[in-house]
């Protein structure tokens, strides 16, 4: 009965990914993924690809949400699978201090998420209007709800704690962490590598638009940069990272500025676009970089050391680190990045092999390193389906 498909929705805040995986040979593979791109922009287009990674049907759509986009997308699935999946799960970015664990959506958890939309209002509005859509595109599938805070409970009280307060801390302003889902996935990757494992003392960087480092004992999350939400760490390709509290304090004293204002400035306005005058994509500042662009040159730079920081802060959280991980969009993609972080900790033993690195090979260490350092893919969608397959087990296992 656990052998049917699992449908896999992930959204962004202008896109949509999903994808169908039916499980094979022990793991979940998919048989159908698909994007779409430019929602709201006017300007979208919606994909579809089969295993083989081959578009099957591709058209320029305008949508003005990602739930329109899920609709229609619901009607290409069902013409190329026409059998229904046997559960649907989502991503959803942050469950607040009482949802901390991946699980059935029910009216409860519906009701939790509502209660904790401040805590990441770019994100959670999204997730309940993608429940909503996928409940009427599929009425008798169970849905799952899968938390990329979940990996990170078992960060102990001394790095998820603020110094604050401790009944703020008892009201839920902690250090939640995100991308766990993406870490989960590859803590499964090394952990399945034959004859391998994974090591002991693991630092997983995960760099895209959004970006994050953590550190990992034994497969368990024992520090993360993100904090009470996605906005906190080191810069992004739009988010500021983290900030001097009297930033804050200025910007409301001497700028007059509204929550909402604060707001906009350190989620849309700040982080790579504003160190350098306006780019966010990383390929566009490696590009501009190479041209002399002064902005561009530094915040490549600002980027690499924060990234370079962590790690060396990251060494003395777990006692040492056998394995260097570099995961999305960036982490995977630029060789650039990867090169400016590790030229600067030799002093870990750190060494990495230029012509590995330049053609994305999934070990890019030197044989002398004593950290071995590699690539891994995200498979976030991946790890949804295996969390919603293993639910499903679980549930009839307890009855």
């Amino acid at each position: 009965m656990f052998d049917g498909s699992i449908l896999v929705i992930n959204t962004g805040s202008s896109s949509l990914k999903f994808g169908l995986y039916v499980g094979q040979e022990g793991d979940d593979e998919p048989v159908l993924d698909g994007s779409a791109d430019g929602i709201a922009s006017g300007n979208g287009k919606l994909e579809l690809r089969d295993s083989q990674g081959r578009v099957v049907r591709s058209e320029a759509l305008s949508f003005a949400s990602q739930g329109d986009a899920l609709d229609h997308a619901s009607q290409w699935i069902k013409e190329f699978s026409p059998s229904e999946p046997i559960a649907v799960g989502h991503r959803v970015v942050h469950g607040g201090p009482r949802l901390l664990t991946h699980q059935l959506i029910t009216p409860e958890v519906i009701t939790g998420l509502k209660a904790c939309l401040h805590l990441a209002p770019l994100h959670i509005p999204l997730a309940l209007e993608l429940i909503e859509r996928a409940e009427r595109a599929y009425p008798k599938t169970p849905q799952f709800a899968c938390f990329d805070t979940a990996f990170h409970r078992t960060m102990p009280e001394a790095t998820a704690r603020f110094a604050l307060p401790r009944e703020l801390f008892d009201e839920g302003i902690r250090r939640y962490g995100f991308h766990g889902l993406s870490y989960e996935s590859i803590v499964h990757q090394l952990g399945h590598q034959a004859g391998a494992g994974i090591p002991s003392r693991t630092v997983i960087a995960h760099l895209g638009n959004g970006a994050s480092l953590a550190a990992v004992k034994d497969g368990r999350s024992m520090d993360t940069t993100m904090g009470l939400t996605p906005a906190g760490g080191i810069p992004m390709a739009t988010r500021c990272g983290d900030l001097d509290p009297g930033v804050f304090l200025y910007l409301q004293r001497m700028k007059h500025m509204s929550p909402d204002s604060l707001e906009r400035l350190l989620n849309h306005d700040s982080g790579l676009t504003a160190l350098s005058g306006g780019m966010g994509d990383m390929r566009d500042l490696e590009v501009a970089a190479d041209g002399g662009n002064p902005e561009a040159h530094l915040a490549i730079e600002v980027f690499s050391t924060a990234i370079r920081k962590v790690i060396a802060a990251y060494a003395a959280v777990l006692g040492g680190i056998d394995m260097l991980v570099f995961s999305g969009g960036i982490g995977e993609h630029s060789a650039r990045i990867r090169g400016d972080v590790c030229k600067g900790l030799g002093f870990l033993g750190i060494s990495i092999d230029d012509a590995s690195n330049k053609t994305h090979q999934s070990a890019i260490s030197t044989k002398d390193s004593t950290i071995r350092v590699c690539i891994a893919p995200s498979q976030e969608d991946r790890q949804i389906a295996r969390h919603c397959r293993e639910m499903m087990r679980g549930s009839v296992a307890g009855e």
